[in-house]
């Protein structure tokens, strides 16, 4: 996170200079030490992050393919005319045990176009799907693969 605060402050000054970098180099470990103090961070959440970067780089590329194949159905949807859309809710259940990768995984469900998740009741998730073939694949979908593998720390 520290070297975040720093890269923050490169990047709003615009320039490289020595005393820049020095400055820069005061104020991000001062804006660390705050947050470490005031806002529960730790150099242990750190290396946590650090560790799993690979698993959410990874994560980020699923969802952004999931997305556009969404929006490729949803454009067939469209675009032909005799399709009528038959919504669903669907009620999934999850493996995962997280609050935050059961948060994450109704937000990405959100996120691609056709389904919102509804409700997120423990390990129960409803998803309203604009329609039914929508709603193939979301149990144990590749959103909670990733998830388990993230959780899992592999």
């Amino acid at each position: 996170m520290y070297i975040f605060y720093f890269l923050v402050w490169i990047i709003f000054n615009g320039q490289i200079t020595l005393e820049i970098v020095i400055f820069g180099l005061v104020v991000a470990a001062v804006v660390y030490a705050f947050s470490c103090k005031f806002l529960n961070w730790s150099p242990t959440k750190d290396l946590f992050l650090l560790k799993r970067s690979f698993l959410l780089l990874r994560y980020a590329g699923i969802l952004i393919r999931e997305i556009v194949k969404a929006n490729m159905a949803m454009i067939r949807m469209t675009v032909a005319p005799n399709l009528e859309p038959d919504p669903v809710i669907v009620k999934i259940h999850t493996k995962l045990q997280s609050k935050t990768a059961r948060v994450i995984l109704a937000n990405s469900i959100t996120l691609t176009p056709g389904t919102i998740t509804v409700s997120l009741e423990k390990d129960e998730l409803m998803v309203h799907c604009l329609d039914r073939s929508f709603s193939e694949g979301l149990e144990g979908s590749v959103f909670e693969q990733a998830l388990l593998k993230l959780e899992e720390g592999r």
